[in-house]
């Protein structure tokens, strides 16, 4: 990014790197979205936002640099505006397009982009910058004029009828839902506790209804983070989702809530409300614990063993007898494949419970990343005789990390897209640089992922209905990548569709 802006622009009488101090702070200044496309890269990668880009779609940096614009869309492909967006791309047209976007949190919003390219000398398509607008106000706006003056007084009495429906129903909800529920007006004070609210925190309606939340049970639910998450959750429409809270209660003792808080948009008696939904999950929380402490162990304790029986094993392929026949020699083979199978697994399972107790280590060093990439395809090239890893693109860069955790991660994905993909041949392994960050991309051509899992497949044991049916495994490979790259201030990411293979991404930062 920085050669690109240094290289574009230039004022006389000040030096380049004023120049590039004074365009950075002018783009972060504007109060439009603005992205700088690289044209030469593979998928034409964002290499540069600015700061109103990641106020709007609600991404930080690191998660949008090195991806495609596309990324915005989420599911909704089917617009016909990524079809304009894709030809003027191909011909190096400018365009403008209102189109359809999604925050991180899932919220809809309509962009107003307007794209143009950037020419080299020669006329070459280098770059292109996107500059966007929120326009979600203007196209309700829009929408709700198109409405007929009939139509809306219909909607309206229908609307009443079902407001106060709606009040009734939402009285039932909170005294059956089998978690601690709360209504709260715009002080605070309760105007409803369902039963489980009562039971699990040992208090009386009388004690509850009408007071203040932060005086409850002499101010012992005046717990700051709780304080800070509703006085945010007020003024907004967005929801506060799985909010964890720790607090130490003088009758019940230490409790860990899974909190959820909605503002109420209803008219009538619960305008302007809060509905706080609070789950108790400290013995679950603990089973957790006790489930990683069994895992630690027991894998501790199964390496030992299996390490002497390897040992032995490789003492006996070495002391064949002569008179042994080909099936003993298989057999001792065969042995040998399903041990080292066994002693991966295990290491896996260890990798994992070294990251749920925060004890995984990271040796962070220089090392050649294009050497590092090499080197891990070519190992698993001389294994893998049914497929053709093709290795493009290059970054002569030196990364700061570590160097047997990057490894592991190219294996696994690389060993995942082969494994994923029984009927091509063709793994694609592309790496560049993107602005200040190498990105390592690898594509199959196998089964793909269908939309549910793409949002699971890097959670810890998850594995899709379809996939474990039809592939072995535990699910801890990509949960395992997936840290090692966050810890390493990396993303890691997946892009599919069910039937046309995958393209796992990630990026890493390069100091």
């Amino acid at each position: 990014m920085n050669k690109f802006l240094k290289g574009k622009f230039d004022f006389s009488g000040t030096s380049i790197n004023d120049n590039f101090e004074l365009l950075t702070k002018a783009l972060d200044a504007s109060i439009s979205g603005i992205i700088i496309t690289d044209n030469l890269q593979e998928d034409n990668p964002i290499v540069y936002c600015n700061t109103a880009f990641e106020t709007i779609t609600g991404y930080s940096r690191n998660e949008i640099i090195g991806h495609n614009c596309r990324f915005l869309q989420a599911q909704d492909r089917s617009q016909k505006e990524r079809e304009i967006l894709a030809k003027c791309v191909k011909e190096g047209k400018e365009c403008r397009v209102d189109i359809r976007n999604y925050r991180k949190n899932g919220d809809l919003f309509y962009n107003e982009l307007f794209m143009s390219p950037v020419k080299d000398v020669d006329g070459n398509v280098t770059h292109f910058i996107g500059v966007q607008n929120d326009v979600t106000t203007r196209k309700n706006a829009e929408h709700d004029l198109r409405q007929q003056k009939s139509l809306m007084e219909k909607k309206i009495e229908e609307r009443t009828a079902d407001l106060r429906d709606s009040e009734s129903f939402l009285s039932s909800i909170i005294e059956t839902v089998r978690e601690g529920l709360l209504v709260l007006d715009p002080n605070f004070n309760v105007i409803s506790a369902n039963y489980h609210f009562l039971k699990t925190f040992k208090v009386s309606a009388e004690e509850t209804v009408g007071k203040e939340l932060y005086k409850l049970g002499n101010s012992q639910w005046d717990i700051p983070q709780l304080r800070e998450l509703l006085i945010k959750i007020l003024p907004t429409n967005n929801p506060v989702v799985d909010f964890e809270v720790e607090h130490d209660f003088p009758h019940i003792g230490r409790k860990l809530m899974l909190l959820n808080a909605y503002r109420i948009e209803l008219e009538g008696q619960y305008k302007d409300q809060i509905l706080l939904a609070i789950e108790d999950i400290t013995e679950r929380k603990d089973i957790e614990r006790r489930k990683d402490d069994f895992l630690s162990i027991a894998s501790h304790e199964l390496k030992t063993p299996l390490t002497t029986i390897k040992g032995f094993i490789q003492v006996l392929q070495k002391s064949v007898p002569e008179q042994a026949n080909d099936k003993y020699q298989s057999v001792l083979d065969k042995v040998a494949v399903y041990v080292d199978r066994l002693n991966n697994l295990i290491s896996e399972l260890l990798d994992v419970s070294r990251i749920q107790t925060g004890n995984i280590e990271l040796h962070k060093a220089p090392f050649n990343f294009d050497k590092l990439i090499t080197e891990a395809v070519e190992a698993i090239q001389a294994t893998a005789h049914g497929h053709k890893i093709i290795l493009k693109g290059s970054t002569n860069a030196e990364v700061i990390g570590d160097e047997s955790h990057i490894i592991q991660v190219i294996n696994n994905l690389l060993s995942n897209a082969i494994k994923y993909a029984p009927d091509s041949k063709i793994i694609e392994v592309n790496i560049a640089n993107i602005s200040e960050y190498v990105k390592v991309s690898v594509k199959d051509y196998g089964v793909g992922i269908n939309s549910e899992d793409t949002k699971k497949v890097f959670e810890r044991f998850y594995r899709g209905n379809e996939v474990q049916k039809k592939f072995p495994g535990m699910g801890i490979g990509l949960y395992i990548c997936d840290q090692i790259i966050k810890n390493h201030q990396g993303t890691l990411w997946v892009e599919s569709e069910k039937g046309q293979g995958s393209v796992f991404s990630f990026t890493l930062p390069k100091n």
